[in-house]
């Protein structure tokens, strides 16, 4: 039984999908607690055949690969009964105001059937939970270092904050264990500035993150139509693609790795 006064139904769901781009991926598994009027709670969990093939690195953090949903049931096919059985609800989730809505809602536009979130309140968690922990330099100070930071926005007081606040992280983090979706045991948090580097800054290519490194350290768009896709891919067969970047509003960090990458193509043909 829980413990929420509602006046209707309160969908809880989260949403595993082929990638994070709404137009393009596609769901493929769908959980949903509804939280009844009553007190009670349904649950209802499926797999979805995406009818795309999965990324790796996708299927690497929801743990869910081409073979798993080859049998599965497509969106089109379900989508009738999943608005049915999420009628009359209001939506939850965590970060879903900003991903698992907008994705569900597209999912379900592309296979014609309405599903109208006028008249439903959507409540995000996640939105709550930064609101009232906050995630900025004061609140770090707070939490490690057990300090009111004073004079915030001073520069030097919010530098030697910083200082503090990654010690008191190595001296809380150093040792601790974390398990990844592989079932990998690792320490990230090191007194050891290069191993911090790979846990905070190893994937930057260009600081405005137009381009990030992927899992196998290739240089990748992190935007835009080409998201996910190579760099040097797309410089090759769309050579387009850099004069438009090299004439449009990026950074000029951004331009000069993008150049450099081309440049270091031509050299290694």
């Amino acid at each position: 039984m829980h413990t929420l006064h509602l006046k209707k139904p309160l969908a809880f769901f989260d949403l595993e999908t082929t990638g994070v781009n709404i137009v393009r991926d596609r769901i493929v598994e769908i959980s949903v607690v509804k939280a009844l009027v009553n007190g009670e709670t349904e649950i209802r969990t499926r797999r979805i055949n995406p009818e795309m093939p999965i990324p790796l690195e996708s299927s690497l953090i929801h743990g869910i690969y081409d073979e798993d949903v080859k049998d599965a049931p497509t969106f089109k096919s379900i989508a009738k009964n999943l608005a049915s059985f999420l009628e009359g609800c209001d939506l939850a989730g965590f970060n879903s105001n900003r991903f698992d809505i907008p994705m569900l809602v597209e999912e379900f536009l592309r296979v014609g059937v309405d599903f109208d979130i006028k008249n439903r309140r959507m409540v995000d968690v996640q939105r709550i939970y930064h609101m009232m922990e906050p995630r900025n330099l004061g609140a770090a100070y707070k939490f490690y270092c057990g300090k009111t930071l004073d004079n915030a926005h001073s520069a030097e007081a919010d530098t030697i904050a910083t200082f503090e606040v990654l010690q008191g992280q190595i001296e809380k983090y150093q040792g601790v264990t974390l398990t990844d979706s592989h079932g990998k045991v690792s320490e990230p948090v090191k007194n050891d500035v290069a191993a911090l580097h790979e846990l905070t800054a190893s994937k930057i290519v260009d600081f405005a993150g137009r381009m990030v490194f992927n899992d196998k350290g290739e240089e990748v768009f992190n935007f835009g139509k080409h998201n996910g896709k190579r760099v040097t891919d797309i410089l090759k067969n769309e050579p387009s693609f850099f004069d438009w970047m090299m004439k449009g509003e990026f950074p000029l960090d951004t331009k000069r790795k993008l150049t450099e990458i081309k440049l270091r193509g031509l050299t290694q043909r």
